[in-house]
């Protein structure tokens, strides 16, 4: 190859990596010359349990943090979901294309992502804590007009540290997360508020995967 008398045009737009050939070295049409990386959009691939298959569509919003950049959060939208289960583990490859105009994501970085499976406007999300398993039921404390209240709660979606409640308690009130060994029915109670904040609050069903960008 003449190199003076010779254009080779990259396949898509991006940043050169490694480089494969040196100066002298032969080459064909086949050879690859250096390798090269999608820089906007970059790829995020990530694996979700098999259970939540049914959930999965193109189009999803995934949020994602980046253990390189602290305190950020990036935005982008399902365009893959591989249709077979993954072995060990049981577990889906799901990839999403993320804008990345300010070049900070880079190929290869540590990311968790977060994706919404259901989105529940009015949800009554109640933190892990304060659910009692007995005899097959779901229980709660509630807390009420400074008695101890117990009800049977029907749960829902989960996400890290909180389920939501589709029955037993509504919006506002006050469950008990420590010390319901200790409770009775009716039972004078003082409690403590402790605001907890489930993540994502507008969205309620995320689950969280770790992996690499693409």
């Amino acid at each position: 190859v003449r190199l003076d008398r010779t254009l080779v045009r990259a396949p898509f737009s991006g940043v050169m990596g490694e480089r494969l050939v040196s100066l002298g070295d032969y080459v064909t049409t086949a050879t690859p010359l250096a390798t090269l990386q999608t820089v906007s959009p970059q790829r995020a691939a990530f694996q979700v349990p098999e259970r939540y298959a049914d959930q999965l569509k193109l189009g999803q919003q995934v949020t994602f943090r980046v253990a390189a950049l602290p305190g950020r959060e990036f935005n982008g939208r399902v365009d893959f979901v591989n249709p077979v289960v993954q072995l060990p583990g049981r577990t889906i490859t799901v990839k999403a294309q993320v804008p990345n105009p300010r070049r900070e994501l880079q190929s290869g970085m540590f990311i968790e992502a977060r994706l919404a499976t259901a989105v529940r406007p009015k949800a009554v999300v109640i933190p892990e804590d304060a659910i009692l398993p007995l005899q097959g039921s779901t229980f709660v404390w509630v807390a009420v007009d400074g008695k101890a209240n117990r009800r049977p709660v029907e749960l829902g979606v989960r996400t890290p540290g909180f389920v939501e409640a589709t029955s037993g308690v509504e919006a506002g009130e006050q469950v008990v997360v420590a010390g319901q060994e200790r409770l009775s029915d009716g039972a004078p109670v003082a409690p403590k508020v402790v605001e907890r904040a489930p993540p994502a609050a507008t969205e309620v069903g995320q689950m969280g995967a770790r992996s690499n960008t693409r």
